[in-house]
């Protein structure tokens, strides 16, 4: 089967071919960096980080672009509220804009790291390409498709009426949509018009302004991103993606600017589903929410990656009480199956060099179908750990080898696993449980029984499942 996503701009499954064979190239949005990453911003990086990871495997050479917003209306109302304001978390009193967005842009750049999201090729931030945006803007005014403000504000908009295009990406009729919120109307031809350019306001930061053609101000949201893909990917790209909530009216400007200013643009559009709490949407006001940072202290890293990276990247994700330890007793199931059959294979498995099952790749072929695509893994590890009970290590060898190349295509192998990063309170604990189990074999070499189940009971209470296998006694916490 050939590679076959959906496309958002055209709603159908197509055949996915790269502008250049052998290669493709990715931008996806990233964050507005105002606070600290939430479950959303994390599933959309997963998502996009899958994607890459199977056309890295396919034999593609990706370029992957991720943006960084750090000039935003919401990101100087943040700073603002910090002025004189007392020491609570998450806050610094008296911080500059431009501290507060880096000191959040090191907190996603954590959450991606340790969730196994591979560094973007390039991860731009907006302050850093005002030129590219002054240059989009004057062609675009130049084409007929924007214009300064009608009052004295300094702002630039992009005239929606001037494209008959708009609107075609989320399949809207002009005359339906509501007015743009990010200025207020009375310089606009249209209140639909958005912002390309903000004069800058009284009681703004001198630093949050760039001089320009028409006047000191600082770029609109949109505006940003399509200078920013085109400078690292050019005109036209293979694949734009982001969270679902961005269509419009976000990626809908985006589209729109880039292609009235004469740019291709995006071949293909991608969008992941969003992220519910018990069939509701997540909502701080009525306190069913839930956090990167929640997740990752009830559970390790491996755990929450399985657990936002298992849907289908278009479908809704809901999540309940339950999700993360479902979660974790599939990564159990996983897991122990490898310790079981590494110990066992004659030979270390290469993964770089084994390869997934067909009904994997074909999965992953087919849209990105990561829930099929876990379906093969499971079975791979059921059939193995029927093979390692029959003591065929021929087939235990080749279904290690899947497992380990569709675990480290899928991600799973790169997130920062707790269990895997041994520190004394771990060194501690195992020797307290080794010092238990030898009490145990003696109780048994003396066939004490008793005793031996007894303190296997005792273990057992205390969360700590031992295992007897024909390689000898393992444990681990339940």
């Amino acid at each position: 089967m050939s590679l076959r996503f959906y496309d958002t701009a055209t709603a159908q499954v197509r055949d996915f071919v790269p502008l250049v064979d052998g290669k493709a190239s990715l931008y996806y949005c990233g964050a507005t960096v105002q606070g600290l990453p939430h479950v959303g911003h994390i599933r959309s990086a997963i998502a996009f980080d899958q994607l890459t990871r199977w056309l890295r495997y396919r034999g593609m050479q990706v370029t992957v672009v991720r943006n960084v917003t750090d000039i935003d209306d919401k990101i100087l109302a943040k700073a603002a509220d910090s002025v004189g304001a007392e020491p609570a978390p998450g806050v610094v009193p008296d911080e500059p804009w431009w501290a507060l967005a880096y000191r959040f842009e090191q907190e996603f750049a954590k959450a991606y790291d340790t969730l196994g999201v591979q560094r973007p090729t390039y991860e731009p931030r907006a302050t850093g390409h005002i030129p590219e945006m002054h240059a989009l803007i004057a062609a675009l005014i130049e084409r007929g498709h924007a214009y300064p403000a009608l009052d004295a504000s300094g702002d630039v908009y992009f005239d929606v009426r001037s494209w008959q295009k708009y609107g075609s990406l989320t399949r809207q009729n002009i005359d339906d949509m509501q007015a743009a919120p990010d200025a207020g109307p009375r310089g606009k031809r249209d209140p639909r018009d958005f912002a390309l350019w903000k004069g800058h306001k009284e009681g703004e930061p001198e630093t949050a302004s760039w001089d320009s053609p028409w006047g000191r101000g600082r770029p609109g949201w949109h505006l940003e991103c399509s200078a920013m893909v085109t400078k690292y990917l050019g005109t036209e790209f293979d694949i734009h993606g982001g969270g679902l909530d961005l269509r419009f009216p976000h990626h809908e400007n985006e589209m729109a600017q880039s292609q009235a200013a004469g740019h291709g643009f995006a071949n293909f559009w991608m969008h992941n589903g969003m992220v519910t709490f018990e069939g509701e949407k997540m909502s701080k006001s009525i306190g069913n929410t839930i956090s990167p940072t929640e997740m990752l202290e009830q559970a390790s890293p491996r755990v929450v990656r399985y657990y936002l990276g298992q849907a289908h990247y278009r479908s809704v994700l809901d999540y309940r009480p339950t999700s993360l330890q479902e979660a974790a007793s599939a990564v159990e199931r996983i897991d122990g199956f490898i310790a079981k059959a590494a110990a066992k294979a004659a030979a270390e498995i290469d993964t770089g060099t084994a390869a997934v099952p067909d009904a994997f790749a074909a999965a992953m072929d087919d849209d990105l179908n990561v829930p099929q695509a876990l379906a093969v893994l499971h079975e791979t590890v059921r059939a193995g750990n029927t093979a390692l009970a029959a003591g065929d290590n021929e087939t235990v060898q080749r279904a290690l080898g899947q497992v380990r190349a569709m675990t480290s295509v899928l991600g799973l192998d790169d997130a920062e696993d707790a269990a895997s990063q041994a520190g004394p309170a771990d060194a501690a604990l195992d020797a307290l449980v080794q010092d238990r189990l030898a009490e145990r074999n003696a109780a048994r070499a003396a066939k004490d029984w008793a005793r031996a189940d007894a303190i296997r009971d005792s273990l057992a209470a205390a969360g700590i499942t031992v295992e007897d296998g024909a390689d000898g006694v393992t444990w681990s916490v339940a």
